[in-house]
């Protein structure tokens, strides 16, 4: 699922719930942008963020490490870096287990 079927996806949902209150797609693109945006400044800052029914953001620490490079077997260093990590609710791994 792309930008554009997530967001007619969600607005689909919101006007099945709630009738009288129309979202355009101008509108919803506003709040998955925002979502988005909120997500990538708590994880830069280095915070957890959860979404409930969904999972939890966090940044995990990568020490550094010694690597090879697969085509000519040399050793290489590979700094330590900062990774963004998910882990899934319980929710979300049981409707996916039960399809």
């Amino acid at each position: 699922m792309n930008k554009n079927q997530l967001i007619d996806a969600l607005i689909a949902k919101h006007h099945q719930k709630r009738e009288m209150c129309l979202l355009s797609k101008a509108d919803m693109t506003v709040v998955v942008e925002g979502l988005s945006d909120i997500v990538h400044e708590q994880l830069a800052r280095g915070e957890e963020i959860t979404l409930p029914g969904i999972g939890k953001f966090s940044v995990t620490e990568r020490a550094a490490r010694t690597g090879r490079n697969p085509q000519t077997g040399e050793a290489l260093e590979i700094p330590a870096s900062r990774q963004p990590k998910f882990k899934a609710a319980k929710v979300l791994k049981e409707a996916v287990a039960n399809g």
